[in-house]
């Protein structure tokens, strides 16, 4: 096996060792699925890329966690594209190849911005009593109608009735099992509350993913957009999104909602790099 080189990535960073972690592989081409996998299990963050050619794209990336592969997530996106300038010398518009589509991403320095796909969404099937209990809430901390909402990647976008619910949280593994299972057969919850510049936030999966909370997600945060356009029509949206606050790991990411399109973005840093070797 030839050397396999990679970067390490913060995204949403907005210091050092804030943002959340990205490994991305600078050339898959040599790798199958089961070997992108057991790479993506190595290095154990919330997800890693795969760079490959692409005919109808900048490049094509593929996205796994430690557990599967994704068709879309928003660090992820962010990250690999800030690598992808830096490979192939190709300036600040780059379109990415992912399952779920075509990405249009651009840059301003070392801050990133994607505009996501159109959005779906559908209510969810939980009451209000069986969300509050799944997060270890009162009732009354559920601040509004629960959807499942998706620019991609589908996840529960639950709304509370202040940032300090938000960061109270205490998810039960089991309930989300019984009442917040995607599309994929994968438990994941978004939680959101107002705030005076726009939201704070955290994702949930659980354990046996991989990953039991990620520090800041672009894909639910677009899928915010997503909620927004639901609830709230064709009012434009120009909010900071906080995330990670009570992991220690602070990550902020902007999302603007306007003409019906939802951009996320946030600023990546570069860590250090390597290579991988193995017979």
């Amino acid at each position: 096996m030839p050397a396999i080189r990679y970067q390490i990535l913060n995204v949403f960073a907005e210091t050092t060792f804030g943002g959340n972690p990205l490994a991305v592989i600078e050339d898959a081409s040599a790798l199958s699925d089961q070997e992108m996998q057991m790479v993506a299990r190595q290095f154990n963050l919330s997800e890693t890329t795969f760079l490959l050619p692409s005919d109808c794209a900048t490049a094509k990336v593929r996205i796994f966690t430690p557990g599967y592969e994704m068709p879309f997530a928003g660090h992820p996106t962010l990250g690999t594209a800030h690598v992808v300038r830096q490979l192939r010398e190709c300036g600040d518009e780059i379109t990415l190849e992912m399952q779920a589509g075509i990405i249009p991403v651009h840059a301003n320095g070392d801050r990133w911005t994607l505009t996501a796909n159109s959005p779906e969404h559908r209510p969810m099937s939980a009451s209000t009593i069986e969300l509050a209990a799944m997060l270890g809430l009162p009732e009354k901390a559920i601040g509004g109608p629960a959807l499942w909402v998706s620019c991609g990647n589908e996840q529960a976008m639950i709304p509370l009735a202040s940032p300090e619910y938000v960061h109270a949280c205490k998810p039960d593994d089991e309930l989300m099992r019984r009442y917040s299972v995607n599309n994929t057969g994968k438990p994941k919850a978004y939680v959101f509350a107002r705030t005076d510049k726009g939201f704070e936030s955290r994702f949930f999966w659980t354990p046996d993913t991989g990953i039991a909370e990620d520090p800041g997600t672009g894909s639910a945060a677009a899928n915010l957009g997503g909620y927004w356009l639901a609830t709230e029509g064709q009012t434009p949206l120009d909010a900071t999104i906080l995330q990670g606050t009570t992991m220690g790991r602070p990550n902020v990411l902007t999302l603007k909602v306007e003409a019906g399109r939802i951009h996320v973005g946030g600023r990546v840093q570069v860590l250090g790099g390597g290579e991988l070797h193995w017979d």
